[in-house]
């Protein structure tokens, strides 16, 4: 988060609105951090579901898909508070996409290097095919979910982080223009939280599964909740209860109308925003002492590199997975330990090594 001190804004004063923060709302909220990691965990538990047949954790297992609807709202929330609080300083555009830059692009490009330089093994594909044109451009301009060739397994996780970047690319000029008129902003996020399910139930043949118009609702309704968290003077109590309606009302629907629906994500959607909202509206009660440390603390805070490599790590020891095979059910739980450990230490490397040095140079913006 920027320093309190930064310099003035360029813009007009009389667009220089600045938002309001609750007195009660800290700058760091390391309760979001936990639920990070639940997302990350959950991913990785739904990636390894054919292997946990027979087992009971299956079922639960069938829903960890959904942790990348969960990211989608934690980064809505995270991302349009800094826009929003950093909108009256200087260098606005600079600041964010330099800071962006560090924080997503050396993983994804590592990721890219090491499925490249084995692309037989790691993208199931010929280095030939694979050096077409399209397919660079694509990975270059964070462009792969639009298109309807496949992804290699490797990169699946990257249609997600495609999609952020292209929201927060067209999303931080929009805050900029119009932030001092939130109600506007507020206008297209109910927009785009409206408009995903629609077009799911649409089935245009122009969408691909991963294609950002119909993947909106997470990101918006954590946007939203930003907008409102500084803008609306509401007591703590009441934010609480609001998050409590919400989760509760997003499962319910989950759970009944909204299940196997075009507007199933829309309801995950709500029920995530409710626990963020009830996680940020509890900051720092003994209750939620497990998200601020602890495994899923440590899970949040490696989680951009697990999510962007837990597969690669799969496919790298699938040879040592297919040792335990014979072994049935039995067999199947060992090799989804030995992926968890594998990916953990993995990313828990590439944090330390790699990641956390780079992100030194955040503070120079």
């Amino acid at each position: 988060m920027h320093s309190a001190h930064a310099p003035a804004s360029s813009l007009p004063s009389h667009n220089a609105i600045a938002p309001v923060r609750p007195a009660w709302l800290p700058r760091y909220l390391p309760e979001l951090q936990g639920l990070r990691g639940l997302a990350v965990l959950a991913v990785i538990l739904y990636h390894c579901h054919p292997l946990l047949v027979g087992t009971a954790i299956y079922g639960p297992s069938l829903w960890g898909w959904s942790g990348v609807n969960l990211f989608f709202v934690l980064s809505g929330f995270l991302i349009t508070s800094i826009l929003l609080e950093s909108r009256g300083r200087s260098h606005y555009f600079r600041n964010f996409y330099a800071r962006r830059i560090l924080r997503i692009w050396p993983v994804y490009l590592l990721l890219l290097l090491v499925c490249y330089s084995v692309p037989a093994w790691f993208l199931g594909d010929t280095l030939a095919h694979q050096l077409h044109w399209k397919t660079l451009t694509a990975y270059a301009l964070f462009l792969q979910n639009l298109r309807h060739t496949p992804l290699p397994g490797t990169l699946g996780p990257t249609w997600s982080l495609a999609i952020e970047e292209q929201y927060y690319l067209l999303w931080a000029p929009m805050v900029w223009l119009l932030g001092a008129r939130r109600r506007l902003l507020a206008v297209v996020l109910c927009a785009l939280v409206i408009l995903s399910p629609l077009l799911r139930l649409g089935h245009f043949h122009w969408l691909t599964p991963t294609h950002t118009l119909i993947h909106l609702d997470g990101i918006a309704l954590g946007s939203l909740l930003a907008i409102a968290m500084l803008t609306l003077p509401l007591r703590r109590q009441t934010w609480l209860a609001l998050g409590a309606l919400a989760a509760v009302g997003g499962w319910l629907a989950a759970a009944t109308v909204a299940g196997g629906t075009a507007f199933l994500d829309t309801a995950l959607a709500f029920l995530f925003a409710g626990l963020v909202l009830v996680a940020i509206a509890s900051t720092g009660a003994w209750v939620l002492a497990p998200l601020r440390r602890g495994p899923l603390a440590f899970y949040g805070t490696i989680s951009y590199g697990l999510y962007m490599t837990h597969i690669l790590v799969f496919v790298y020891f699938g040879n040592f997975s297919a040792a335990f095979a014979h072994m049935g059910t039995t067999g199947n739980e060992w090799i989804v330990l030995l992926r968890f450990l594998a990916s953990t230490l993995v990313a828990t490397l590439l944090w330390y090594g790699f990641e956390s040095q780079i992100l030194k140079l955040k503070t120079r913006f």
